[in-house]
């Protein structure tokens, strides 16, 4: 049995357990929570900030500690936040990741990739950011991190919103291993990603244009 609901997104919905531990679960064939309940674990017993989890059983339910505190895009409209200081955020949590070693010891230039990090997916608690759905998760090259979260942002920016075009010039100050090849793939995952509305993939080439305005 699940208790209340407590939030829904594009791929998963979040129930009540009690005070301390929340369930996530699955719609539809997104992955092994087991899976990613390991590599939460992972890259937790490497200091970085996600909830802690413990085991459910079940392919589509992952058990995680409940946090709280407002997500950084609640923030960012309360205007809790400022988008200079989100990116930067942002930045400083994928620069983080890319510092914990990877899992591949035959491939030593891998890193545990989140391919999700924007800012509703940061839990801003009392003790400090944490980050949340790892549903995208793998191993490969941070350049391709770092290009999936510029293009969520842009797709937003050049859809209206000023703070978005604020928040993708902090997190590209210093754009890290941010590559060509990375931005390539990240539009193209984008594209066939299934969540996707027509409107935000018609987008996507003009994000792409705006990330490389800043890069280049």
């Amino acid at each position: 049995m699940t208790g209340r609901l407590l939030g829904s997104g594009r791929s998963a919905d979040v129930y009540e357990i009690d005070e301390a531990w929340v369930l996530r679960r699955e719609r539809g064939d997104w992955g092994d929570a087991a899976a990613k309940g390991a590599l939460m674990t992972y890259v937790r017993e490497h200091g970085y900030p996600v909830p802690r989890v413990r085991p459910s059983g079940s392919r589509t339910d992952l058990v995680m500690e409940r946090l709280s505190g407002p997500t950084m895009l609640a923030a960012l409209l309360a205007g809790g936040m400022g988008a200079e200081e989100g990116g930067a955020l942002l930045a400083s949590l994928l620069r983080r990741l890319h510092a914990v070693p990877g899992r591949n010891p035959a491939d030593p230039g891998s890193r545990v990739l989140h391919l999700d990090l924007h800012p509703d997916n940061v839990i801003l608690t009392p003790d400090g950011p944490r980050v949340i759905d790892w549903s995208n998760a793998e191993d490969g090259p941070p350049g391709l991190d770092w290009a999936m979260s510029a293009v969520i942002l842009a797709q937003v920016a050049v859809d209206g919103m000023p703070s978005a075009r604020e928040l993708l010039a902090a997190l590209l100050a210093d754009p890290g291993e941010l590559t060509e090849e990375g931005l390539a793939e990240a539009l193209r995952r984008r594209a066939v990603n299934p969540t996707m509305s027509r409107r935000e993939i018609e987008l996507l080439g003009e994000a792409g244009e705006l990330i490389r305005g800043f890069v280049c």
